[in-house]
């Protein structure tokens, strides 16, 4: 055998050993390879208990309860609806109706754990800064669509209400 053909030997091998590297790699993520999981797609995988996955779907209309700072919500995707508890501060966008996706774990059947939520919002947000400071020069022409509805118990404000005072 040649130098010029022992170096593309060596070549060749490196080649195969990198694309069965690559093979592996993409099978063993395949599945996490996600930005969420719907809650139909939760429920047909049955993704074990504890296995963190990213749940996205709309809050379901009114589905909120609060206790202290627990919340748990209901998220569906028009299909299957899927219990999510959360301990913590939500996001200002969070409400009935608007698409969320929450990071964490199964927990059990139809629930699920959170860690994490967030809130998605449509192509016209503007953050609250840039809005006032429009409102303060004058220039802001449209209305706030994003208002929460009186009986919408998922609106942060709404929910602040049904907290039980702390006394801290």
């Amino acid at each position: 055998m040649t130098r010029k053909q022992k170096k593309l030997a060596v070549i060749a091998a490196l080649g195969a050993v990198l694309v069965i590297a690559a093979g592996l790699i993409f099978t063993a993520l395949r599945d996490q390879i996600v930005f969420f999981y719907s809650p139909t797609e939760v429920k047909a995988k049955a993704i074990a208990t504890g296995t963190p996955i990213r749940l996205g779907g709309l809050v379901k209309q009114s589905s909120c309860s609060r206790v202290g700072e627990a919340t748990d919500f209901v998220v569906t995707d028009g299909e299957t609806e899927v219990t999510v508890s959360f301990v913590g501060i939500l996001p200002d966008l969070f409400r009935s109706g608007q698409g969320v996706i929450a990071e964490g774990a199964m927990s059990g059947a139809d629930r699920f754990a959170a860690t994490n939520i967030l809130a998605k919002h449509d192509e016209n947000y503007m953050p609250k800064e840039v809005v006032d400071s429009l409102k303060d020069r004058g220039e802001w022409q449209r209305e706030a669509t994003t208002a929460a509805s009186p009986d919408d118990n998922c609106s942060p404000r709404n929910l602040a209400a049904l907290a039980p005072a702390t006394g801290s």
